[in-house]
């Protein structure tokens, strides 16, 4: 008997098994294969796009860090509202303290009227009775108290709100230290 007598006498019994088996070893070492180097590709983008987002997190936090120390700036430098903070008023009567305060008041509200000029969301007196109609910005106006059902919606108004009439920023100062609201001034 020749070696092809033999397979083709044998061949359902033990070629077409190992055949079968061959072709299952190899698929399972490409899925192994396959599965390591996606898995590796997977988690490369994850970290990627993770990172990015922290990355972005974090300056988009330094950018709101840096827009408000940079509000306390514009007050500070136009009304002197950090020095009075910072004022121990312990030490003043009530009369100086209420010169003080009309000074840091006055200039504060010009500089808030500068670039803000804030405007009221509901241009009624506080205490009046309003009506809250269908479609409502729910943004510009909180319903408190017992709420129920659909507009409208009667009651007291309670705050006015407040939004910006105009939205003037204030150039950044060239200060890079974010941390700087003002420099120290020193004269020589």
């Amino acid at each position: 008997m020749n070696i092809l007598e033999l397979i083709s006498n044998n061949f359902d019994l033990w070629v077409v098994p190992a055949a079968a088996v061959g072709l299952l070893l190899c698929g399972w070492v490409l899925w192994l294969v396959l599965r390591r180097s996606s898995s590796k590709a997977v988690a490369e983008v994850h970290v990627q796009k993770h990172g990015k987002d922290f990355v972005d997190q974090k300056i988009e936090q330094d950018r709101k860090t840096r827009l408000f120390l940079h509000s306390l700036s514009v007050l500070q430098r136009d009304g002197r509202l950090l020095d009075f903070f910072d004022e121990d008023l312990s030490l003043y009567d009530d009369e100086q303290i209420g010169a003080a305060v009309r000074s840091i008041h006055e200039d504060c509200k010009k500089t808030i009227k500068k670039y803000i000029d804030p405007k009221p969301v509901i241009d009624n007196e506080e205490g009046e009775r309003v009506t809250i109609e269908p479609g409502f910005d729910i943004d510009s106006i909180k319903l408190v108290g017992n709420v129920s059902g659909e507009p409208p919606f009667e009651g007291i108004l309670k705050h006015r709100g407040w939004k910006a009439g105009k939205k003037e920023i204030p150039k950044l100062s060239d200060i890079r230290d974010a941390d700087i609201n003002i420099p120290a001034e020193v004269e020589v």
